[in-house]
Order: C-alpha cells, then sequence, then structure tokens
C-alpha cells in the first residue's frame, strides 16, 4: 500500500508532494483470515482510512486514486467507490487511543536489527522514543514557534496494561516483526499494536492524531483513532476544498475482489 500510494504521489506530477510526509494511513480494513498463502479478504467493501492536516494533499492524493478504476494489490483487485470526511473529535489533554496501524518505535540504519528490538510498553523508554520522534517531527514541519515547541515538555504514553496482559495470557501477540522499505531498502522493524493514553498538549495531540505517532508514519505505520469511538456515526459526505468543503481525515471506501476469495459479504 504504501508503494502503491507513493507511486500515485510521484505519478500526480506536483512535486512539493514527492517527498511529502505529513500524511498517514492505515491498512485495509474489511473482513479477513489468515491462512499459509496470506491475508484473504471476504468483504465487498474494503476502506482506506487517510489522514493529513494537509487539505491540499489529501486533495491530491484522492485525486489520483480515483483516476486509477482498478488497482492491484498482490492478489486483491479493488476499484474506488466512494470517501467520507470525519468529523473531527474534541482531543483532551489526555487521549486513550487504539491503533489501527502498528506503532513503530525505532528507524533502523542499514544492515541494522535494531529496530526488532523488543522494549516492554511499561517502560520510560517506550514513552521516550515516542517523545523524541514526534517532538523532531513537528519541529521539522516548521508549523510551531519556538515558544510552543519548548511548551511542548509534557508528554507520557501510558498503555493499557491489563489488556497486554490479558493478550499475554491468551498467548497472543501485541508486538511483531514488520517489513518497511525505505529507498528501496527493505528493513524489519517491531511494530506494537495496543491501546495507551497519551497525556500532551492540545498541539501534539492534534499533531499525532493527523500525521500518527512513531516511526514511519508516511509508510502506514503508527494511525491512531480514539478509543470507544465509532467512525461510522460521525462522517459526512466528502467534497474537495474548491467545492467549498475543508478535508482533513478521510475514510475511502472501495470495492473488492480477491482471486483468493470465495464468498463476499457486505462489511
Amino acid at each position: 500500500m504504501a508503494q502503491f500510494l507513493k507511486g500515485l504521489i510521484v505519478k500526480g506530477g506536483r512535486e512539493e508532494f514527492f517527498n511529502y510526509n505529513y500524511f498517514n494511513f492505515s491498512g485495509l480494513k474489511g473482513q479477513t483470515k489468515v491462512s499459509r498463502s496470506g491475508l484473504h479478504y471476504y468483504s465487498s467493501l474494503v476502506t482506506l482510512v487517510l489522514s493529513s492536516p494537509n487539505e491540499d494533499f489529501i486533495d491530491y492524493l484522492l485525486e489520483q486514486v480515483f483516476k486509477t478504476p482498478k488497482i492491484e494489490l498482490g492478489n486483491l483487485i479493488i476499484s474506488p467507490e466512494y470517501t467520507e470526511k470525519e468529523s473531527e473529535p474534541e482531543l483532551e489533554p489526555s487521549n486513550k487511543f487504539v491503533c489501527i496501524s502498528p506503532l513503530v518505535l525505532l528507524s533502523p540504519t542499514f544492515d541494522d536489527d535494531s529496530g526488532k528490538r523488543f522494549i516492554n510498553p511499561d517502560t520510560d523508554e517506550f514513552s521516550d522514543l515516542l517523545y523524541e520522534s514526534t517532538l523532531t517531527r513537528m519541529e521539522r514541519s516548521g508549523w510551531y514557534t519556538q515558544e510552543q515547541m519548548e511548551s511542548f515538555f509534557k508528554f507520557q504514553v501510558v498503555p493499557d496494561m491489563n489488556y497486554v496482559n490479558k493478550l499475554k495470557e491468551q498467548q497472543k501477540k501485541f508486538a511483531r516483526i514488520y517489513s518497511v522499505y525505505d529507498m528501496d531498502v527493505k528493513y524489519e522493524v517491531r511494530g506494537y499494536t495496543l491501546p495507551f493514553t497519551l497525556y500532551a498538549a492540545h498541539e501534539v495531540q492534534d499533531f499525532v492524531f493527523k500525521c500518527g505517532l512513531g516511526a514511519f508514519t508516511h509508510k502506514g505505520f503508527g494511525m491512531l483513532d480514539l478509543a470507544n469511538n465509532s467512525p461510522s456515526q460521525r462522517t459526512e459526505p466528502y467534497k474537495f476544498k474548491r467545492e467549498g468543503f475543508v478535508p482533513y481525515r478521510s475514510r475511502q471506501q472501495q470495492s473488492n475482489s480477491s482471486e483468493s476469495s470465495k464468498d463476499e459479504s457486505e462489511d
């Protein structure tokens, strides 16, 4: 998915977006089943969630998606149908988030396995690494003054350890190894999927909600949503900015057919 979206960004021809990293996206959401041959989709509709604070970029990327009537991702064949916009939620000084894509803490270098190192979520290192990567990205964006950056010192990630311990008791994993490609080089990183509470300034909460949390967010990692929240109950029709609408975060649903699927039902 990351390679496909990158291809669309380049194909559209707007050079200012070729290396733009302040966006985030989920995996394809639908009814799935894991088998020895891979992930099988059994949904007639699948959903991709896109997020960015840049309205023009979202418009641009969606335009490229809908110029592609047939999209092939491995053996999965999908066709874009429509896009909805999520109503922007009210973020508090502390918010409980869930990961709708894996959260990556470390960015490895070439020929380096450090990205696979397991870090216990219930440690200061877990929270500190997310703080450092978030503040670095916020500073590089140029959207905040020096005074604002200095005020963002309050930052703490508190994982839901009841959830983590329950998974351990059930012998299920909340941390797995994932492959990611950067400049055509394959890396392996550890991703975490767990609920947590973030204590931080409003600007920081807003940044991670729209741009993702952790490393490789522009490659589909670290996408968040509010816990106990139903996105389907807070969506509205999407219109492009040129039509007088301001899109930030959109849910894009697509028709899906897979060579490996036998049964289909509406998601």
